[in-house]
């Protein structure tokens, strides 16, 4: 049976449990169970019209054609979200709908509707916040557009876009703070100790990649939004620490872009490279001084912050492959990361919102990935992106100081995994 209509059986069951016949002359302990049975066997027909009409009607929107049974109870589900009667069903049965049909879970979502109070009024919106929640919520995680997401919500498609970009417009922007940071210093400590129990490598502290979010429609300046793979895309730079939990996230350049030009245009390196941030954990190894650093793939610089493998074909001497392995197994946290928000927040895997929105939905998408990931949300299959196949980032001019630092820190790290392991082949 539909899960949405086992909500609202349960419903049924619970006001039946809570009836009291006595407080009704016309009504006795024989009747109220017919009336419930009575009520559930219209509500099962009443739905199982509907589902039938919604099925058999056109959909202009091709890639928006195939909609779930659980999608043709949303206009009462709304109705009911935050009653009495919501927060009372089953907890399980609950969320597991409410996960099916919006990405997360109800306590999440109530959580996430109380962020957003403060900074969208009543008046600022046609229907009311939690409702625009549940809309804007359901459209990125099953990827509709604004056109399929009105049909059901009985709202205009010029309606749904404003509402989806007022609320990924707060998210991104007050939302963020609460749920990505770039670490504090406990937090560092805990994200270097988890890295080093993954990799065996000492100091690290996060994994940075450049994901390709492909475009919906083709933009103006194609060429600039064409990326390596073939298709229109904007690039989201992500940084993540070992529980695939982003700490950090930039959006600012198409899809031509690669990620090391993305990566020096980003606020974050600005940061690395004035030493604003990642500098509570300096360690000293074989008399080198290392800074927490993150780990990339080729496609990015070495530098004194940012360490790379030699090579992206296991071509290097054995000490080097070893390192290389390492460090290729903390950066695939991140690309682990990116797979669970494009499986959770479906509209990434195809971004059909307006150029100028993209940023923002993108991010908006990083602040509910975090979010979930951090209250123990199950996680959803990966998106699988293509294999990566980038060129290598050349060393620019003005990065020449700190990428000898990151020779000399790579060098000291490989001496350092090389006598470690030795030491325990010896025992």
């Amino acid at each position: 049976m539909d899960p949405a209509l086992l909500l609202m059986l349960s419903s049924l069951m619970q006001l039946q449990n809570t009836f009291e016949p006595s407080s009704s002359s016309s009504i006795n302990d024989n009747n109220a169970p017919l009336l419930f049975f009575m009520l559930a066997a219209a509500l099962c027909h009443a739905a199982a019209i509907y589902s039938h009409k919604t099925s058999n009607s056109d959909d202009d929107d091709n890639n928006n054609s195939d909609f779930n049974a659980t999608n043709t109870n949303l206009l009462l589900y709304n109705n009911l979200i935050i009653s009495d009667q919501m927060r009372a069903l089953d907890p399980q049965l609950r969320d597991t709908q409410w996960r099916t049909t919006y990405g997360l879970s109800y306590p999440l979502f109530t959580k996430l509707l109380d962020h957003l109070r403060p900074h969208i009024p009543p008046h600022t919106i046609s229907m009311p916040l939690h409702s625009a929640l549940a809309m804007v919520l359901h459209r990125l995680s099953q990827g509709h557009s604004a056109r399929a997401v009105a049909s059901q919500y009985k709202a205009d498609p010029w309606m749904v876009a404003k509402i989806t970009n007022t609320v990924t417009r707060v998210i991104s922007t007050k939302v963020y703070p609460y749920y990505i940071e770039i670490p504090n210093r406990q937090n560092l400590l805990q994200i270097i100790q988890g890295f080093k129990d993954l990799t065996g490598l000492p100091n690290m502290c996060g994994a940075i990649d450049g994901n390709h979010i492909k475009l919906h429609k083709k933009p103006n300046n194609e060429f600039m939004y064409k990326c390596r793979h073939n298709f229109y895309a904007v690039v989201l730079q992500a940084v993540s620490d070992h529980r695939k939990i982003f700490w950090d996230v930039c959006v600012r350049a198409p899809g031509g872009t690669d990620d090391s030009n993305h990566f020096r245009e980003s606020s974050l390196f600005n940061k690395l490279t004035s030493e604003q941030v990642l500098m509570d954990s300096v360690i000293t190894i074989r008399g080198n001084q290392l800074r927490p650093y993150l780990a990339g793939d080729w496609c990015y610089p070495l530098l004194s912050f940012l360490l790379v493998p030699f090579s992206p074909n296991g071509s290097g001497t054995p000490a080097q492959n070893m390192f290389d392995a390492a460090l290729m197994k903390g950066r695939s946290v991140v690309e682990q990361a990116t797979g669970l928000l494009k499986g959770r927040w479906k509209m990434l895997q195809d971004l059909n919102v307006g150029l100028n929105h993209a940023p923002q939905t993108i991010v908006a998408c990083c602040v509910l990935h975090n979010l979930c990931q951090l209250f123990g949300e199950p996680e959803p299959l990966m998106c699988r992106d293509p294999r990566e196949n980038g060129p290598a980032a050349r060393t620019i001019d003005s990065d020449k100081s700190i990428n000898y630092f990151g020779e000399t820190s790579r060098q000291a790290l490989i001496e350092d995994l090389q006598e470690r392991h030795q030491r325990v082949s010896m025992r």
